[in-house]
């Protein structure tokens, strides 16, 4: 018997094929071993040959896909989906809607939120929901979240540009006498950083952001200050403690002298708060203050310089609101165990939680000071914060616009453009 030509054994494929798939188990087995005495084709193959048969077989990333044509004319449409949508057009509306409110979080954290921030959004009115669409909403999951939002999230090319990752905090004492033991399981011991506004240029004077947080709570307070001297850092470290809802126990610093010094250490001593630094070139020891430096500050005013008297006021009038934003609308996970096996690092998180609502769940903190936090809450539209937000932030960023220092910086940028050849 003469060896048939490739396309003799697509013909005959194409035939046995049709009744193939229509077939029964012992027809089945007949028709293949017919194919693979005509063929010469191995069992494996030629079952394979058989099934998919009518089918366009895609390479996608190294794995085969298959992608059903039509009928055995050759030229069918594709199957349309049978099984209706339960997560409609609706719920996609609302879902951006809440998504963009909360400063576009992963889905984990919105799904655990989802139940607070949409009671919210209606007892304010901000949002008309019906049954159906508030159900689905409700019960949605991080994955179906991922997938909904996979087309958004891919043009505003979100991506994580943190390079700040968990590490423990070194209790290293400063020389001074300390009242208690640092406790990360109750609310009151502080992480504290400066934010530097310098615009990629270290000279001269230039405003600097102090960033507190609690590590128990994640509660933040933020204020700006002209400059890193002592007193401003100082004083704007009295006014941030006054603002937190609790007691502060403790302080955990870098080695900078604005914070290594005789004004901060007997403030502690006065007030009996325990005064420790990190090590020296170890941002990860100060890792819960270093992940909001990125997260609050400079997502929020960005990378400038801002140097003058009106910038630093509208980057604590940004910060009033932000406060009241970030620590009542923003859910936050935490690890709570890590496992290493060989290689592999596996984190489990808790439930992500708003600082509010972990300290409305704490027993440390006075029951006078949850009801004050919690009808502040009921009073707050976060519609409305994150539109205030905006309109300041547009205001800050017309008023550096006009600074000497950025037109400045604009002209050696076109200048150098021009030099190599690059038309804006």
């Amino acid at each position: 018997m003469e060896a048939l030509t490739m396309k003799e054994k697509k013909k005959i494929s194409r035939l046995m094929a049709q009744r193939y798939q229509k077939a029964g188990k012992k027809e089945k087995g007949a028709l293949l071993r017919e194919l693979v005495t005509l063929t010469g084709y191995n069992r494996c193959y030629g079952s394979w040959v058989l099934r998919n048969w009518g089918r366009e077989v895609v390479i996608y990333r190294g794995r085969r896909r298959l992608v059903f044509i039509g009928e055995w004319t050759g030229h069918g449409k594709k199957r349309t989906r049978e099984k209706e949508k339960i997560y409609d057009e609706k719920v996609l509306v609302e879902l951006k809607k809440i998504w963009y409110l909360l400063n576009f979080p992963c889905s984990r954290r919105m799904a655990d939120y989802m139940e607070e921030i949409v009671n919210s959004l209606e007892r304010h009115e901000e949002i008309v929901l019906d049954d159906s669409t508030r159900n689905k909403l409700l019960n949605i999951s991080a994955r179906t979240i991922d997938r909904l939002l996979k087309a958004e999230r891919k043009k505003l090319e979100i991506k994580g540009r943190s390079g700040t990752k968990p590490g423990m905090l070194l209790k290293s004492q400063i020389p001074v006498r300390t009242f208690a033991q640092w406790d990360e399981q109750k609310p009151g011991f502080v992480e504290m950083d400066l934010v530097s506004h310098e615009g990629q240029e270290a000279r001269g004077i230039y405003a600097h952001t102090l960033n507190m947080t609690d590590i128990h709570t994640g509660w933040t307070e933020t204020i700006a200050v002209a400059n890193k001297s002592q007193t401003r850092v100082f004083a704007g470290l009295k006014k941030s403690i006054s603002n937190f809802p609790f007691s502060v126990l403790g302080l955990d610093s870098d080695n900078g002298s604005e914070f290594i010094n005789n004004h901060l250490r007997r403030y502690c001593e006065q007030e009996k708060i325990t005064f420790t630094r990190s090590r020296a070139y170890r941002k990860n020891d100060s890792c819960y203050v270093e992940q909001k430096n990125w997260h609050l500050v400079r997502k929020t005013v960005g990378y400038w310089r801002y140097e003058t008297a009106k910038e630093v006021f509208l980057l604590n009038r940004i910060y009033e609101v932000l406060r009241l934003y970030s620590n009542f609308f923003q859910p936050q996970m935490k690890l709570i165990k890590k496992t290493r096996v060989g290689s592999k690092v596996t984190k489990k998180y808790d439930r992500a939680q708003t600082p509010l609502q972990r300290i409305l769940n704490c027993r440390d903190v006075e029951k006078e000071s949850k009801q004050l936090l919690h009808k502040q809450y009921l009073s707050l539209n976060p519609v409305h914060l994150r539109k205030q937000l905006s309109a300041l932030q547009n205001q800050l960023y017309k008023t550096v616009s006009k600074n000497p220092f950025y037109q400045a910086r604009q002209e050696l940028k076109h200048k150098k453009a021009s030099v190599v050849g690059i038309d804006f």
